[in-house]
């Protein structure tokens, strides 16, 4: 007699690609960016999705944050053999990891998605405060103590820099930092006060290395008085980086969403 048995086959697990959106506070971090023996984001992830998936897992973000640096919308891809929804995947991020670090969501994409490639701009934020930040705040802003900012001077030197433009001017001048194409399009540079707080807002094509912060940096100095607004447009137009711009600290900066068609 023949034993029986289930014709029943396991359902074969597929290899899949999945855009993910992460937020971080990157006070304690040494940036996005995987280095040897460094402490960062992407490495800690993929330390946690290994062990999720079982294997080395590589994962791939929309760009680099620096040391100190935040976000609340970095996006990131990878692949791999899942068999449950993506939100699972999602939940799975929760454990072991750090608090200051929160997978928002998980989502099965097309394997032809990539999140630095098929990025079609970045909105960051750069908070600024007069006085002493509370200590709720500290880690979020740059404290500018006594200092008042002159915020229509900073929106009409903005004004300047607002279109598609060579920002060789506002990028960091590491040789390996350097951007093969420096011309980018900021749609949207925008001040606003409310109360002590000010906010910086960008949006646009795509950012060189250090480049927000630059942009802060000399915004600021416009709005303490030390730069004149039409200055910006004399120092975006040399093309030279010099001490006339300088880099706001990382840690009043978020990557604030990364879009997509």
């Amino acid at each position: 007699m023949t034993p029986a048995f289930s014709a029943e086959k396991p359902t074969p697990t597929l290899l899949k690609r999945f855009k993910a959106t992460v937020a971080y506070d990157g006070t304690d971090f040494e940036g996005w960016q995987s280095q040897t023996n460094k402490n960062t984001i992407q490495d800690i992830l993929e330390r946690r999705l290994a062990f999720i998936l079982e294997k080395p897992t590589r994962i791939y973000g929309s760009g680099r944050t620096d040391s100190g640096v935040h976000a609340r919308g970095q996006v990131f891809h990878f692949e791999g053999e899942w068999n449950h929804p993506p939100l699972y995947l999602q939940r799975a991020f929760a454990s072991n990891v750090p608090d200051t670090i929160q997978v928002l969501s998980v989502e099965v994409v097309d394997s032809s998605f990539d999140a630095r490639k098929s990025a079609t701009g970045k909105r960051y934020i750069y908070y600024i405060t007069e006085g002493c930040a509370s200590p709720f705040d500290l880690r979020f802003c740059h404290s500018l103590g006594h200092v008042k900012l002159d915020v229509e001077r900073m929106q009409a030197g903005a004004l300047h820099l607002i279109g598609k433009h060579d920002f060789t001017a506002f990028s960091g001048t590491r040789p390996r930092h350097q951007d093969p194409n420096p011309i980018k399009e900021l749609r949207k540079l925008t001040i606003t006060r409310n109360g002590p707080k000010v906010e910086i807002l960008t949006e646009g094509s795509g950012y060189m290395y250090k480049m927000v912060r630059s942009l802060a940096g000399a915004l600021i100095d416009v709005g303490k008085g030390k730069l004149p607004p039409d200055e910006l447009k004399a120092i975006l137009e040399s093309k030279v980086r010099t001490a006339l711009v300088p880099t706001a600290p990382a840690k009043g900066l978020f990557l604030d969403h990364v879009f997509y068609d």
